[in-house]
């Protein structure tokens, strides 16, 4: 919901993520007076930061899930042998 009347809203359509159609920015009153053209290249330099996080949070995300496939792939393991060893 939206609340007040008296309100500058930039509006980006083109957002080139799959998640979101648009973004909207609710301009803070003291910067009404800011050309639209500034407003709306700073709306476009911060819709457009989060694109991807960054490099080193999507290397420890892969080596948690490799670390994570390995202790499951461990404890499997470890189950199947204490199964054998109690059938024999």
């Amino acid at each position: 919901m939206i609340k007040g009347v008296n309100r500058q809203v930039i509006e980006i359509s083109e957002t080139d993520c799959e998640y979101f159609e648009r973004v909207m920015f609710f301009v803070k009153p003291e910067f009404v007076n800011v050309s639209e053209g500034k407003l709306r290249e700073r709306a476009n330099v911060i819709a457009g930061k989060n694109d991807r996080p960054p490099m080193m949070k999507i290397v420890r995300n892969r080596i948690w899930t490799a670390v994570s496939l390995l202790a499951a792939a461990g404890a499997g393991a470890g189950v199947t042998a204490l199964v054998t060893a109690a059938l024999r």
